[in-house]
């Protein structure tokens, strides 16, 4: 059986987690399949089969992102089966701190949700930040894409990635929650991964099929977006592809491992 591991999901505080939870789903208008805490995800990744998952969360306040950070840490000792990441705020006074408190953490990368943070992923205060998240070799994942708003937009990604060519990331969403024909435009890039998260389900098997055709085998994660699907689903509709074998083993683990290590 191919090892599956999960590259998007989110865990939050128990003490708050059902508030957050529900938050989430109230800004996307979606019921939330789960709520979202570290126990639960362990239990569905146990249903499905998978065998480690990548957790992570933002701060929508500078002032969140110590607290965050220290959260993921403790996540990271506690739980073997995660791969976590840290998070920023563009508002906050000293990133570059934060991001060595990253590193030391030994957390595998930065998420950053520029729709909830509101500000632009192309921000030129942000260009700096993210040189300094390359020179330390952090990947960063990037909530991408959503008609509703521009904060996320593939376009502006693609200004991101030419100004930083060594700045290695995933745009989530295939590239762009609801902006997916501007996201096959602007996001084949050498450096540029994306997930499956919260897309198979709105797009028709062609669709799905082309868009992964046009970023290529090597640059695609398997992704549930755990609270707000059910692992077992987001399973059933990658096997409705009939993907080869060898894509599968790469959507499934390979990549991942290309981009965040064993």
């Amino acid at each position: 059986m191919t090892k599956i591991i999960d590259a998007h999901t989110h865990i939050y505080p128990a003490a708050i987690a059902d508030k957050a939870t529900k938050a989430i789903g109230a800004f996307y208008g979606v019921e939330m399949k789960h709520i979202g805490t570290s126990s639960i995800l362990l239990e569905e990744m146990k249903k499905a089969g998978i065998s480690k998952s990548l957790v992570c969360s933002c701060a929508t306040t500078e002032h969140q992102v110590s607290s965050i950070n220290d959260m993921f840490y403790a996540e990271s000792l506690a739980h073997k089966e995660f791969v976590c990441l840290g998070t920023l705020h563009p508002a906050m006074d000293n990133p570059y701190a934060e991001i060595d408190k990253i590193v030391k953490y030994n957390l595998k990368g930065i998420k950053l949700h520029p729709d909830f943070q509101k500000f632009n992923i192309d921000d030129e205060r942000m260009i700096d930040v993210y040189k300094y998240i390359a020179k330390c070799k952090l990947p960063v994942l990037f909530h991408t894409g959503d008609d509703r708003y521009d904060y996320s937009s593939p376009k502006r990604l693609r200004r991101v990635v030419d100004k930083v060519p060594d700045l290695k990331c995933t745009a989530a969403h295939l590239g762009g929650y609801r902006k997916w024909d501007e996201a096959k435009k602007y996001l084949v890039h050498e450096n540029v991964y994306v997930d499956t998260c919260s897309s198979l389900y709105f797009l028709p098997k062609e669709m799905s099929l082309e868009l992964l055709d046009i970023y290529g085998e090597d640059k695609v994660l398997f992704g549930t977006d755990f609270p707000m699907q059910n692992a077992t689903d987001e399973l059933k509709l990658v096997e409705s592809l009939n993907l080869s074998e060898e894509f599968k083993e790469k959507l499934f683990y390979k990549n991942f491992i290309s981009l965040y290590g064993e």
